[in-house]
Formats: C-alpha cells, sequence, structure tokens
C-alpha cells in the first residue's frame, strides 16, 4: 500500500449505533488508520481521547454518533458528532476527579490535546454537536 505525503490532507468517519461497544470499534479502528498513516507514535493518546468523545456522544445522548479523524498541517484533529445539540458540561479539574468513577472525560481531553472545543452541527438532517481536539502530529 503506497503511504501518502505527510502534507496531504486525509479525513475518515465512522457512523456508529447507540451502543456502547461502539467505543471498542472506534478506537480499534482510529489505531488501524493512525498505523496505516505512519502516525503511530499518537496512537496511544489519539485512542484516550477518541474513547472519551465517543463515550460521551453513546452515553450521554440518544441518537447515533460518528468518529471523525482528520489530518492536515501536521495537525491530527479528532472529533465525535452526536445528536443531542446540548452543549457538553465543561471540564472540572482533574485534581478534584481521582476518586470519582465518572465525570472525567472532557477533564482528561482538555489536559491531554493540545486545544479542544465544540460545536453545534447537522447531519442528515438531525441536530447535534461536534466535540473536538487537536494533537499535533508533527
Amino acid at each position: 500500500m503506497p503511504e501518502s505525503e505527510p502534507s496531504a490532507p486525509w479525513e475518515y468517519s465512522l457512523y456508529i449505533p447507540n451502543d456502547p461497544r461502539a467505543v471498542t470499534v472506534c478506537r480499534r479502528t482510529l489505531r488501524l488508520i493512525l498505523t496505516l498513516h505512519g502516525l503511530i507514535t499518537l496512537v496511544d493518546t489519539a485512542e484516550l481521547l477518541a474513547t472519551e468523545l465517543v463515550s460521551n456522544a453513546v452515553l450521554h445522548t440518544k441518537g447515533p454518533a460518528a468518529l471523525r479523524v482528520h489530518c492536515s498541517a501536521g495537525v491530527l484533529r479528532l472529533g465525535a458528532w452526536d445528536a443531542d445539540p446540548e452543549p457538553p458540561d465543561p471540564p472540572r479539574a482533574l485534581d478534584h476527579l481521582t476518586e470519582a468513577e465518572s465525570g472525567r472525560g472532557l477533564a482528561l481531553v482538555r489536559a491531554c490535546a493540545d486545544v479542544w472545543g465544540w460545536q453545534p452541527q447537522s447531519r442528515n438532517g438531525n441536530r447535534g454537536k461536534y466535540v473536538w481536539c487537536e494533537l499535533a502530529a508533527a
């Protein structure tokens, strides 16, 4: 399989049902995508971030979701779209969550990503939101 140019942008989208098993499918698919694009050094952090984003989409909404993976100009962007237009709860400080069994998702994203954010978005007539984060790929 030919390697893509490092500067050539690429994007993948994986549409998933509202099923907790979809988180594992997304994580394994992301590992394969990053490995094939020569970004193996980002796999562990990217898997953690994608797991948190997709878990939130599956656990806190009732509709379908999607994982998006985009790389351009040395920046890897991971994002999860879900059918709930409500903004995500703001991340709490990690030091207050050391004993908590839940609620760490966006705090981990904020701590591990270079930048993160969210925006309202529509897909196939469904209103929702897109929560994303970026990692330097170069």
